[in-house]
């Protein structure tokens, strides 16, 4: 399986695969609401609109795993997110991204990119995997790592 077979739903429930980002580089984040992370909305959504016409895209994938941060329905996140960050970079329903249930995306990101010392596990919300135009993951980011400090990452695969 590649990552271009997996499917997931948007953040108003329609089917999407990820089929349809082939040939786009991508930045993969389990978002949070309520996160002392989250106003990285901002900077990923200005990195979304630097680079999204040299064919780059973001994708948000909210997760309530980490400290419950994310309890609010599909339609409460999109519409925080419109209006707290006007984020315009596609949105997705939420996931699970560790454990038995993690969606099928983060089991491939996990095992292609693992953390410090082999871990697969994310660790909190607002980690980032940087997946090139083929869907091979180029780079996993920490939380802690900023839109701001991954944008030359970027770049280099645009």
């Amino acid at each position: 399986m590649t990552l271009f077979d997996i499917e997931a739903k948007t953040i108003d429930g329609q089917p999407r695969k990820l089929a349809d980002y082939a040939g786009k580089a991508m930045l993969v984040v389990n978002v949070a609401s309520r996160c002392g992370f989250t106003p990285q909305y901002a900077g990923l959504e200005a990195l979304y609109r630097k680079f999204a016409d040299r064919g780059f895209v973001v994708l948000g994938f909210p997760c309530n795993q980490f400290g419950a941060q994310e309890p609010g329905s599909e339609k409460e996140i999109a519409s925080f997110c419109s209006a707290n960050y006007d984020v315009t970079f596609p949105l997705f329903g939420k996931v699970d991204v560790n454990g038995e249930n993690a969606h099928p995306l983060y089991r491939l990101l996990k095992r292609e990119a693992p953390g410090i010392l082999g871990s697969e596990a994310i660790k909190w919300n607002f980690t980032k995997f940087l997946v090139d135009r083929e869907g091979h993951v180029v780079k996993r980011y920490a939380p802690t790592d900023t839109p701001e400090q991954i944008a030359q990452d970027v770049a280099a695969l645009l």
